[in-house]
C-alpha cells in the first residue's frame, strides 16, 4: 500500500502544471500555420502579381518617354516649348546681370553709372520676362535691392548724361539735376496756352442776305 502511494506521488510530481503547458513551444519553431484560404504575399505584403503588373507598366512608360513626341501633341508642347532655348539664354543673361549688379553694389558711389547701364540693358532686352515679371518696374521692385525709385533713376541717368559728367557730379547731384529737368519741363508745358476752341457751327444764311 505504501509503495502504491509513493508511486502515485512520483507520477503527480512528474506531470507538468497548466503554466508549464502554456510555456511549452509548439512544434514547427513558432511559425503560424497558414489557413487554406490565406494568400501568399510577396515583399511588403503585396501579392506577387502586383509587382509584375507594376514592372510591366513602368517598362511601357519608359518606352513611351523614349519615343519622340508627335508634332503639336500636348506632350511635345509641355516638354519642349518652341522658345525653350531663348528662355534659357535669357535666364542665363539675367542671372549674369544680377551678379554684376550685386558685385558693383558694394561701391555704389563709383559704380552707379555702370549699374544704370546694366539695368538699361535688362530693360531694353526685356530679360525680366524670362522670370515672368509683367513689367520692368515690377522686376526692379522685387529683384533689385537698390529700391524701385533709385533703379529707375539710374536708368534715366544713363540716358541723359555722359559717363564722365555723371561721375563728376556724383549720384545724388545727378538725381537732383534730373529732378530739375523734369520740373522745368513741366513748368514750360504749363506756360503754353491751350489753343482756342474752334466754332464748328456755321450760319444758315450768309450775312446781308
Amino acid at each position: 500500500m505504501a509503495k502504491r502511494k509513493k508511486a502515485a506521488v512520483t507520477k503527480a510530481s512528474m506531470k507538468p502544471t497548466g503554466a508549464a503547458k502554456t510555456a511549452q513551444p509548439k512544434a514547427g519553431g513558432g511559425k503560424e500555420e497558414a489557413g487554406p484560404l490565406k494568400r501568399k504575399l510577396g515583399l511588403r505584403g503585396a501579392a506577387p502579381w502586383a509587382a509584375r503588373h507594376a514592372a510591366k507598366h513602368a517598362a511601357e512608360a519608359r518606352a513611351r518617354a523614349a519615343e519622340p513626341p508627335l508634332p503639336g501633341s500636348a506632350r511635345a508642347t509641355i516638354r519642349t516649348p518652341i522658345d525653350a532655348e531663348d528662355i534659357k539664354q535669357s535666364i542665363r543673361a539675367l542671372h549674369a546681370a544680377l551678379a554684376q549688379i550685386k558685385g558693383m553694389r558694394k561701391n555704389l558711389a563709383k559704380t552707379f553709372f555702370d549699374i544704370g547701364l546694366v539695368l538699361k540693358d535688362i530693360q531694353a532686352k526685356k530679360l525680366y520676362e524670362a522670370k515672368r515679371f509683367p513689367s520692368f518696374e515690377a522686376f526692379v521692385e522685387r529683384e533689385i535691392d537698390l529700391g524701385k525709385t533709385t533703379a529707375l533713376r539710374l536708368v534715366r541717368l544713363v540716358g541723359l548724361f555722359q559717363r564722365e559728367g555723371a561721375l563728376e557730379l556724383g549720384m545724388d547731384r545727378s538725381f537732383t539735376a534730373i529732378a530739375a529737368i523734369d520740373t522745368t519741363g513741366e513748368t514750360e508745358t504749363a506756360r503754353i496756352p491751350s489753343p482756342p476752341v474752334s466754332t464748328t457751327t456755321l450760319p444758315l444764311r450768309p450775312p446781308g442776305r
